[in-house]
Parts: C-alpha cells; sequence; structure tokens
C-alpha cells in the first residue's frame, strides 16, 4: 500500500497487496495459458482443421489464425478499456475472464474439418477473435489494477510480477501439453488428447474467477469515482486531443512495438524454428522452450525492481538494441547445435532470448501506467499496448515463417524482428520520456484533499 499518510481513506482496505497481485495474476496467466495454447499446439491444430494434402499451407494458416486473435487485441483494448474507465478495472477483467475461458472450451469441443468441413475452421477462426478481445481487455485491466495499489516508488516491481504471467502461462501450456502428451502417448495425444489443455481452461477459470470475485475496486478508481472525477467520455479523451495522441504514438513505436517482438521471437518463434526448421521433435523443442522460459522467469521481477531504481527507459532500450544485434548469431548457433540435438546448448540459447524479453516487458508495465492519467488509465494504456503486441508481436511467427518459406533463408525472417526492435531503440531514445518519479497517488491526493475540503 502506498505509504504517505495522506491516503488513509484511500487505501483502506482490509486485505494487502500480495493478495491483490495473487489474484489479478493467477487471472491473467490463465488467460494467457488460454490464448498461448493454439500457438503451443499450431503443428497439430493445422493437421486437425485444415486439409492435410499440402501440410506447410495447413501450418501457414494455423499460425494466420493465430495470428486473427492478435489482430482484434486493439479493438478489444478499446472497448474493455471504456468498460474499465467508465465501471471499474474490477468488472471490466471479470468479463473478460469468462470470455476467454468460455471460448478456449469451446476450441476443445469442436469438430475437425474431417467431420465438419470448412465448417471447423470458420468457427475456429471465430473463436479467436473472441480470445484476441477478450485479451484485449485483460491484460491493461490487471496492470492498472495492482499499479493504483502499490507505492510509487516500487510500481516497477510490483507490476513485474503481472509481467510474469504472459511467460508463466505459455509456459503452464506447455507443461499441461507435454504431461498430457506423456501420460496418454503419442497417438491418443494427435487423435484427441490434444483436446485436453483446452478443456481444462473450464475448471482454471472457474477457480480464478472464484478469485476475483472477492476483489474490491482499485482505491485510486474507487476514490475518483466516489468523487464524481471518473471520466464519462474516455474515449475521446483518450483519442480526440492531439496531446493524448502523441503520447500513445511515442508508446506504441517507443516501446510495445519492439518489445512485442522481442517477446515473440524469443519465445514463439524460437519454438517454431526449433520445430518446424530445425526439425528437432515435439517433446524435445517444447521441453528446451519450457526450461528456458522458467529459468528466465525471475528475471521480470529483477529488471523490473532495477526499473525503480535507474528508470524504465534504460532497460527497455538496451534489451530492444541487445536483441536486435544478437538474433542472427543466436539462431546460426542454434542451427549448429540441432544436428546432432544438444539440449543443453539450444536451451541456454532460447534462455539468452527469454532475458531480452524481461529486459524489455519487465518494466514496460509500470511505463504504460505511469503514462496516463487515472481517469482515461485503462483506455489508452491498452491501445498502444494491443497494437504493438497484437499486430507487431503475434504477426512475428506468421511473417518470418512466411519469409523463410518465399526466400528459402532460414534466417531471413529474423529480419522482420530485428528492424522492428531497431525502430522502437531509436524512436525511444529519442522520444520516450523518463517516468519513473511519476506519482499516480498524486490524483488520489487530490481526491483525499477535495474531499477534506468539502466536509470543512
Amino acid at each position: 500500500m502506498p505509504e504517505d499518510a495522506s491516503l488513509p481513506r484511500v487505501a483502506n482496505y482490509d486485505y494487502k497487496i500480495w493478495q491483490v497481485i495473487s489474484a489479478s495474476a493467477a487471472g491473467t496467466m490463465i488467460e494467457w495459458y488460454d490464448f498461448y495454447i493454439f500457438g503451443s499446439l499450431a503443428v497439430i491444430i493445422s493437421v486437425q482443421f485444415f486439409p492435410g494434402d499440402n501440410p506447410a499451407a495447413a501450418f501457414l494458416l494455423t499460425l494466420a489464425t493465430f495470428a486473427t486473435g492478435f489482430a482484434v487485441r486493439p479493438f478489444g483494448a478499446i472497448f474493455f478499456g471504456r468498460i474499465g474507465d467508465l465501471v471499474g478495472r474490477k468488472y471490466a477483467f471479470l468479463v473478460t475472464l469468462i470470455i476467454m475461458g468460455g471460448a478456449t472450451t469451446a476450441i476443445g469441443l469442436l469438430p475437425t474439418y474431417t467431420t465438419a468441413g470448412i465448417i471447423a475452421p470458420l468457427i475456429l477462426v471465430l473463436l479467436r477473435l473472441l480470445q484476441g478481445l477478450a485479451l484485449g481487455g485483460e491484460y491493461g485491466g490487471a496492470a492498472v489494477y495492482v499499479a493504483e495499489h502499490v507505492p510509487d516508488h516500487k510500481r516497477g516491481f510490483y507490476t513485474s510480477f503481472i509481467q510474469i504471467t504472459a511467460t508463466l502461462g505459455l509456459f503452464l501450456s506447455l507443461g499441461v501439453i507435454l504431461g498430457t502428451r506423456l501420460f496418454i502417448g503419442e497417438d491418443a495425444f494427435r487423435a484427441w488428447g490434444w483436446r485436453v489443455p483446452f478443456l481444462i481452461s473450464f475448471l482454471l477459470v472457474g477457480v480464478s474467477l472464484y478469485i476475483r470475485l472477492k476483489l474490491k475496486e482499485s482505491p485510486i478508481f474507487a476514490q475518483l469515482k466516489k468523487q464524481g472525477k471518473t471520466s464519462s467520455a474516455p474515449l475521446k479523451e483518450s483519442f480526440g486531443n492531439k496531446r493524448n495522441w502523441k503520447i500513445i504514438l511515442i508508446a506504441l513505436f517507443g516501446a510495445t512495438a519492439g518489445q512485442a517482438v522481442v517477446w515473440y521471437t524469443g519465445q514463439f518463434y524460437a519454438l517454431f524454428f526449433l520445430q518446424n526448421v530445425l526439425t528437432v521433435n515435439f517433446v524435445t523443442a517444447n521441453i528446451i522452450v519450457a526450461v528456458a522460459l522458467g529459468l528466465g522467469m525471475p528475471f521480470f521481477v529483477l529488471f523490473g525492481a532495477l526499473s525503480d531504481k535507474i528508470g524504465r527507459k534504460r532497460i527497455m532500450m538496451a534489451g530492444n538494441l541487445i536483441a536486435a544485434l544478437s538474433y542472427y548469431p543466436i539462431y546460426q548457433a542454434m542451427k549448429a547445435f540441432s544436428d546432432p540435438v544438444n539440449t543443453v546448448a539450444l536451451t541456454a540459447l532460447v534462455f539468452i532470448q527469454v532475458l531480452f524479453v524481461t529486459m524489455v516487458y519487465g518494466p514496460i508495465a509500470a511505463y504504460l501506467v505511469e503514462a496516463f492519467p487515472a481517469r482515461i488509465r485503462y483506455t489508452s494504456l491498452s491501445l498502444p499496448y494491443h497494437i504493438g503486441n497484437g499486430l507487431f508481436g503475434g504477426f512475428t511467427p506468421f511473417i518470418a515463417s512466411m519469409v523463410v518459406k518465399h526466400t528459402g533463408n532460414i534466417y531471413a525472417g529474423l529480419v522482420y524482428p530485428i528492424t522492428v526492435a531497431l525502430i522502437t531503440f531509436v524512436v525511444g531514445s529519442l522520444y520516450l520520456k523518463e517516468t519513473r518519479h511519476v506519482s499516480i497517488w498524486d490524483e488520489g491526493k487530490e481526491a483525499v484533499e477535495a474531499e477534506a475540503e468539502a466536509s470543512d
């Protein structure tokens, strides 16, 4: 809780910050788990939902379907961001959790292409769109909700636990997939066992929903709402003035676009590269990525906490630049250690990429929260985050795989993430403002002072 003594009525809640973080992180992790099962199972899904006469084309269609979920994330950000700024953070991310869980469970029940023909992939795309809309509203709500509970000088540290949830969700999806596959066997998994990870979502979402229903509204938003200081038109305030648009565009090109391509290159593209380019078998490739993710997760907190000391901007820019300069030699080394497969070396190379992810991603929630005022925070920060991650990042595996297929050069796909990361480094270095000294609790103080003056 904030340590400022002038905020006792704003922050007077009977639960501790770790309960807030745990409840928020659990729900967000499950939504990421739901979202990433699809990507983790892309090779198998391509066989189940698309014609099998051209496996390469079927895989690209699966990646395109995977990418549709990212394409609609900005729309989910706008829709649920508006709800979050009008009604409340808690309500918005309860709704997104229900939508995500329902869509994911439905994918586990879908008939395949062999059974239903073209209807199967069409419904799959629809459900993928619902997942993207839900995730578009989830992340902003969780990041804002946690940030509006914690002291200013530790915001990077505390919000970094929300940043772990994306990687933890992917890690969980890989773990469930591997566990199911090893338990029931290869043939059964390909026949019907791939549905199990999707169906498990129903139970996970139920538990998370129960936990989140016990949460109260964030103290800053609750106080602003009590004082009538919330926005009545968050979309107009967010996107109807040049000043806010400037902040949004700088946040997009100077922070989230590069963060996004580094995230998806270091985790998803690394997995696809292992499986489809280097032909490392499914189980081994997933174990390599899962171990690298597990080893890398503590560094989200490390860099989040470090950003409280030396600033968000330095760490994020360094991560973008180092990643852009390192990808080619890393992927060349991955090729060298793939024949024969050296799992230790490949795990180490993926782990290095995950370190880049933690540098660009660990501090970014704190930066985005600090960049926008509370009355339009949910709406404003969600858009650049989800355009960056939904479009620039989410299409990384698809674009990179297409370039490789078109050129025949297995490293050509890296041109895309390297270019975007360098653009972000240049734009961010020139225009991104350091925000670690911003006090979002000043808005809470003003509300408290206004209430005190009214009672005198």
